[in-house]
């Protein structure tokens, strides 16, 4: 019996990756491919690096493509970090005339929902029932939110505001590097932005993304909140791996 695969693929501001996935694992199944990002990142120019990328692998099923917008039945209502363009845009009906698939072969949802989807089946949130939320910390704060291990999809609590601010404006990884905070110093702010987020949220966890998961060991010891947090396992392969295993029928989603 042959193993279950999937094919994913993630968009970013900076970049687009894709693979095929093992289902089974919830794993990369060959080394990733990554492309930038199309200047400007308009619906039409992203299809075409998102089409490079599955006819580079052959691949002829269905295929699940992420989005960092908000996403409702195939079409984008938000963008954060592409064109504005993609607000309004049937992603759903564009990616499956590029790809040359039916529109059923092609799913298109959140980025950070579909990380949160990963990390569920088969990373940091596996056999975590009640509560969980993942938060993606990058370039802004994606966020994905389940109860027990169903998706609420579409969650924006990057944005909650926080003091006065816009959550992400403070506390995003982006933010770190731009001001060129230590770890403490910037382990603080994310403090006090899930202090923000437990007083109308009571996740049993909290589950952290993002590329700078990969250093978890040194901020994540720092934080003072009353909500367990622990480190995405599937770092930033998670996206392609959730998007592969929406697209094969593999979760709920």
């Amino acid at each position: 019996m042959g193993t279950a695969r999937g094919f994913g693929v993630d968009i970013g501001g900076s970049g687009i990756k894709g693979s095929v996935v093992d289902i089974d694992a919830g794993v990369l199944a060959e080394e990733r491919m990554r492309i930038p990002t199309p200047q400007p990142s308009t619906p039409a120019a992203v299809a075409d690096a998102v089409a490079e990328i599955v006819e580079k692998f052959a691949w002829t099923g269905p295929v699940g493509v992420t989005l960092p917008c908000v996403v409702k039945r195939g079409t984008a209502h938000t963008a954060a970090n592409v064109d504005k363009s993609w607000i309004g845009t049937d992603a759903q009906a564009l990616f499956a005339e590029r790809l040359g698939k039916p529109r059923e072969e092609v799913v298109v949802l959140n980025d950070a929902d579909a990380a949160g989807l990963a990390e569920m089946r088969s990373g940091a949130g596996a056999g975590h029932r009640g509560l969980v939320v993942l938060l993606t910390f990058g370039t802004g704060i994606g966020s994905a939110m389940f109860v027990d291990g169903k998706l609420i999809p579409n969650t924006e609590f990057g944005h909650i505001e926080v003091a006065g601010h816009d959550a992400e404006t403070q506390a995003a990884a982006s933010v770190k590097d731009n001001l060129e905070l230590s770890y403490p110093e910037w382990a603080q702010r994310v403090g006090t932005y899930l202090e923000g987020l437990e007083k109308f949220l009571w996740p049993d966890l909290i589950i952290a993304g993002g590329g700078v998961s990969r250093k978890a060991h040194k901020w994540l010891p720092l934080l003072e909140c009353r909500t367990p947090i622990v480190a995405a396992e599937l770092k930033n392969d998670a996206g392609i791996v959730g998007a592969a295993t929406a697209a094969a029928g593999g979760i709920e989603h």
